[in-house]
């Protein structure tokens, strides 16, 4: 029987290939993450959508199945490799699991935090000024518009 008054929180980290989101994490485990507690911490990373090609590519070369489970394979490492590397900044963590899902970032983020019923959503933030804001999109701005739990953004600061 779990003891009274303490709630088990489902903390989710959205993690990529960047500075920012990693930092994101380490805030994370200091911050949120108790070493004995029986919190679970949630890595997602999302994989991107492979990029829509015509049948030819622009020199006129037909892509074979070889070529489309070449990017799938080395798509599928780099996401292997992101969480190996978020994994290891949460070595004193009891509970950790790691998900990969695949799409447009911020709509597989709102709905993973659904799906897996976390409590509250952490991600780094790229920083962008609002002219590359305005051409990139901001998936952090999204997901502290959308999901369906409250959204700590960590901003990296510029010396660390």
């Amino acid at each position: 029987m779990a003891e009274t008054g303490e709630k088990v929180r489902r903390i989710m980290v959205a993690v990529d290939e960047g500075e920012e989101c990693m930092y994101a994490l380490s805030w994370c485990v200091k911050n949120l993450v108790f070493e004995n507690s029986k919190d679970t911490l949630i890595l997602l990373y999302v994989k991107p959508p492979r990029a829509v090609y015509s049948a030819f590519d622009g020199t006129s070369y037909l892509f074979s199945s070889d070529i489309t489970a070449t990017m799938d394979k080395y798509s599928q490492q780099v996401a292997e490799s992101v969480l190996e590397k978020a994994k290891r900044l949460c070595n004193n963590i009891q509970n950790v699991e790691t998900k990969i899902g695949n799409g447009d970032a911020r709509d597989v983020i709102c709905e993973m935090v659904q799906k897996l019923n976390a409590d509250i959503l952490v991600m780094g933030s790229h920083g962008y000024g609002p002219i590359k804001r305005a051409f990139l999109g901001s998936v952090s701005n999204h997901c502290a518009q959308n999901a369906k739990c409250p959204v700590l953004i960590v901003k990296k600061p510029k010396d660390a």
